[in-house]
């Protein structure tokens, strides 16, 4: 067996005091508590830790080399555990973030500072990554969870989902695509298409195909990044979709943004966290935050 902590915070007390009584006094147990403990340790190491005189306590050779091993147990010890409840207060800690490029320089620079404002001492550190990406630092443990939209099923990263969006068409201001009540696919199916690479327009054209099989988009131009697609269709190259998210890049641009329908096709983003892996108090709580972000913004997008 080893010594406990009561038995370890006793005797750094009656060493520091040098009295039993006002070691007893300082843990705010009685003097026959104490005693009991310093009894037991010593019972437990077959040794004494204390030599007992009628004026004052004094340590054996032993207790004196145990006493700082024991107090930088303790500190240590206290230390975490005040670390701890710092965290849980959300008083200090940090919260690693993976999500793709239009979402980081979009929405989440905004949810960041208003989490910012309620949790000052908390960090929240924002990895923007190719979307395709997300899922990969979340498993490695680079990050405490990802943002991003619906992808294949992974065995190791659960799901959850956190928001809806409806496609949008972005085009140049005085486009033939502005003049119209209501824009459909059908509308969109004339005018070169600047798309991104990889799931996005899979998917993408996977919906169309399902909603109606006789028309689909044949992409003019595939990009990486949206930002490269937005800066393309202000060059009047195209037009491309997006999410209503990213509406302050468009405006940035100059450039007009409307919801397509006839289908309104969707895309969900969803939370990724790594399965079996608890997340830190002060991460689990910017989940919370993001998720009540999110119920109370409405993206609502120009119809007409």
């Amino acid at each position: 067996m080893n010594p406990n902590l009561r038995q370890m915070r006793a005797l750094v007390a009656v060493a520091k005091t040098g009295s039993f009584t006002l070691a007893a006094e300082h843990l705010n147990v009685t003097q026959s508590a104490l005693s009991g403990q310093i009894k037991e340790l010593e019972q437990l190491l077959g040794v004494r830790v204390v030599e007992r005189t009628t004026r004052k306590a004094q340590l054996s050779e032993l207790g004196r080399e145990l006493t700082p091993l024991f107090d930088k147990i303790l500190q240590d010890l206290d230390r975490a555990m005040g670390d701890i409840a710092k965290r849980r207060a959300l008083k200090q800690g940090s919260v690693r973030i993976a999500a793709p490029q239009m979402l980081s320089c979009t929405l989440l620079p905004e949810v960041i500072a208003a989490y910012r404002a309620r949790y000052p001492d908390v960090q929240v550190l924002l990895a923007d990554s190719p979307v395709e990406l997300v899922a990969a630092r979340v498993f490695s443990g680079e990050t405490d969870f990802g943002i991003g939209p619906e992808r294949d099923a992974a065995t190791e990263i659960e799901a959850q989902q956190l928001f809806e969006m409806p496609f949008v068409v972005v085009f140049p201001p005085d486009h033939p695509l502005d003049q119209l009540e209501r824009i459909t696919w059908t509308d969109v199916i004339d005018y070169p298409m600047i798309s991104l690479q990889g799931q996005f327009t899979e998917r993408l054209l996977r919906d169309m195909h399902a909603s109606f099989r006789e028309q689909s988009i044949t992409p003019y131009n595939e990009v990486t990044f949206m930002t490269t697609a937005l800066a393309m269709v202000h060059a009047r190259l195209g037009i491309t979709v997006c999410l209503p998210y990213a509406e302050k890049m468009v405006q940035l641009y100059g450039l007009r943004m409307r919801t397509l329908e006839s289908p309104a096709l969707t895309r969900r983003f969803f939370v990724y966290t790594r399965n079996a892996r608890a997340l830190s108090p002060a991460a689990e709580s910017f989940v919370s935050f993001l998720q009540e972000f999110a119920a109370a913004h409405e993206w609502n997008v120009p119809q007409g």
